[in-house]
Formats: C-alpha cells, sequence, structure tokens
C-alpha cells in the first residue's frame, strides 16, 4: 500500500501539468483564431445586399464570481439569421438596440463585412 501511495504523488505533477497545458493551449487557439477572424472581416469588403430576416434569437449565459449568488452576472448575446435572394443565409451577432429594431420578415438592405454586422435598412 505504502507503495501505491507514492505512486500516486509521483505521477500527480505530470497529470497537473499536462492538465494545465492543455488548457493553456485550448486559452491560446481561441485568441489566435479570434485574432484571425478579425483580420479576415478587416480584409473583406463591406456589401449591401437584399435580405430578408428569417430569424432572432438570445443566448443568455449566467457567471458568478463567488458562492454568493447576489454577485452572479448575465450575458446576452443577440442573434439575428438573414436570408439572401441566393437562398443563402448568415446569421450576425448585434448589439441589443439594434437587435431590438428587427422584426422577423422585415425585408431590406443589409450591409455587412466577413462575419461583422454592419446596418439594416428595411425597404
Amino acid at each position: 500500500m505504502g507503495m501505491e501511495s507514492n505512486f500516486m504523488f509521483d505521477v500527480f505533477p505530470y497529470i497537473f501539468g499536462a492538465m494545465f497545458i492543455l488548457i493553456f493551449g485550448m486559452f491560446l487557439t481561441a485568441i489566435v483564431k479570434g485574432i484571425q477572424q478579425w483580420d479576415k472581416n478587416n480584409k473583406s469588403p463591406v456589401l449591401t445586399v437584399d435580405a430578408k430576416i428569417v430569424a432572432k434569437r438570445v443566448d443568455q449565459r449566467r457567471s458568478s464570481s463567488s458562492n454568493d449568488h447576489m454577485s452572479d452576472s448575465i450575458r446576452t448575446d443577440y442573434y439575428v439569421t438573414f436570408e439572401f435572394d441566393s437562398g443563402d443565409r448568415s446569421e450576425f451577432e448585434l448589439q441589443g438596440n439594434q437587435y431590438g429594431l428587427l422584426i422577423e420578415g422585415d425585408r431590406g438592405k443589409l450591409t455587412f463585412q466577413g462575419t461583422r454586422y454592419k446596418d439594416f435598412k428595411r425597404v
């Protein structure tokens, strides 16, 4: 029994190190992907096309900084899906004030740059 418990103490630093490297790698990958998407959007042309709003959705996530529920915060992300005359669809993340002005079924001119929503004007 003494040998088994020493084995666990000997292996634990390697397991902890591997988990740290894995989590750090995932964090670094997310940062790199975000920078690449930002750069790709900046290099994309600003397009204005005919589009129809076909769906709206809200994604809410709760996060807490401690066990005290009084410090919980809720993050709300707003998404709108547009359908183009070709039948293709794209979903964009919007600010809450922009999201509230749009109604499913509206038709108009959508302006976007890559995956970045710019504007929608009803016709």
